[in-house]
């Protein structure tokens, strides 16, 4: 299973900076992973500010913000922000998030991905194990344009197929 996780990221990470072809920033730095590390100035609403035992950035630079999100059990992080961003899970589970419109409850399985437009939530862990996911925040001008969902402030989860 531990396998099974780590070549997912793997490729997630690798297919991100192939497809980027930019100034990556990767386990080799003397930073990884570290929320001060970044050159760009981190608002307090920072996901790994608000919750640095939970998110993790993997690579990140001036196109996008890779990041590893790991919620225990019952685990859960104050109001954050993010920029438009995708999401794949690495490791099934149920994760509440809450935002201006409500709440919402996602039961995720690995390979699913998920895109949530620009917004400020929070989010708990509410089941019994281990919800880990890869989180890519895009920036600038690489936002996307448009309204991502039918209805602001909901998540749609795009089922996907891990081969293994």
């Amino acid at each position: 299973m531990q396998l099974r996780h780590t070549l997912i990221m793997g490729v997630v990470a690798a297919a991100v900076a192939v497809a980027l072809s930019a100034d990556v920033r990767l386990a080799a730095d003397p930073g990884y992973g570290s929320s001060t590390s970044k050159s760009t100035k981190v608002s307090p609403e920072d996901p790994t500010v608000v919750g640095p035992t939970i998110y993790r950035v993997m690579l990140e630079n001036e196109r996008v913000r890779v990041m590893e999100a790991r919620f225990k059990p019952g685990e859960k992080i104050a109001m954050h922000t993010h920029p438009d961003h995708v999401v794949v899970v690495t490791s099934a589970g149920k994760l509440a998030i809450t935002n201006s419109e409500g709440t919402q409850e996602i039961e995720a399985k690995v390979g699913d991905a998920f895109f949530i437009p620009s917004e400020t939530h929070s989010a708990q862990n509410v089941g019994t194990t281990e919800f880990i996911c890869v989180v890519t925040e895009l920036k600038g001008k690489y936002k996307a344009k448009g309204q991502a969902s039918p209805k602001p402030g909901t998540i749609e989860v795009q089922q996907g197929k891990v081969d293994g």
